[in-house]
């Protein structure tokens, strides 16, 4: 049996529909996985979900409601759903009390930090330090515009086997502080929080970049990260 691997959908402001994008279902498919795509649902739904799935994979898509890590909107805040904030902030730490697999990307980075306490950029041209790169390339999605730097040892080093990679880049927002039990696993030369990882859990990451656009388009980091996110829901479905 492919091990069940559910996708948290997007919405759009004044529409009545849910999506999810085309890459994530074909990264996962690829990698053997089985996705599903989960709509808003509400709290008291979110535990018979996180039972049922045996992977979760937080999409990407719009910007994060500062007022979740205690902050005022910054003028450059994008578009906010409140529905999907609640939504996949609850799912998140339900499924990480069942030591259940997690992957997050972009978006679903920041989510997981939230979760645990953290807080993040709203907008980083205007709001981090510093010499910045660019950070929302003008490239095509497959594309590697930029190097991350991945800590020896770390989950992600052993998924991509090696310890400087390149991804593609298309996000105006990033973790800042990254509280326990998260710990940063992968930071850009202009010192952006690029991944971050929980040690205490079988499987959850978080990367900032969109692997699922480059592991499509077959590169071999992006395929170990998917590779090792389903196998380990594999091993969590089967108990091994």
């Amino acid at each position: 049996m492919k091990p069940v691997i559910g996708i948290t959908a997007s919405l759009e402001l004044g529409r009545d529909n849910y999506g999810i994008e085309l890459a994530d279902t074909q990264a996962i498919l690829a990698a053997g996985g089985l996705p599903i795509m989960l709509p808003h649902l509400a709290e008291e739904d979110i535990a018979g979900i996180a039972e049922r799935i045996d992977g979760l994979f937080l999409a990407g898509g719009y910007d994060v409601d500062p007022t979740l890590f205690n902050e005022e909107p910054h003028p450059n805040l994008g578009v906010i759903i409140p529905s999907r904030d609640a939504f996949e902030l609850a799912l998140a730490k339900k499924v990480m009390t069942l030591n259940k697999p997690i992957l997050g990307v972009c978006r679903g980075a920041q989510i997981l930090n939230i979760a645990v306490g953290g807080d993040m950029y709203q907008d980083i041209p205007t709001q981090a330090s510093g010499s910045l790169l660019q950070h929302q390339q003008k490239a095509p999605r497959f594309h590697a515009s930029h190097f991350v730097d991945i800590t020896e040892g770390s989950l992600l080093q052993r998924l991509t086997n090696s310890t400087r990679i390149k991804v593609n880049s298309r996000h105006h927002q990033a973790n800042r502080l990254v509280p326990a039990p998260l710990i940063i696993s992968g930071i850009s030369s202009d010192g952006i929080v690029e991944a971050v990882e929980c040690r205490q859990q079988s499987f959850v990451l978080g990367v900032q970049w969109h692997p699922e656009n480059m592991a499509i388009a077959e590169d071999a980091a992006s395929k170990g990260i998917f590779a090792g996110f389903i196998k380990a829901c594999r091993e969590k479905e089967t108990g091994k």
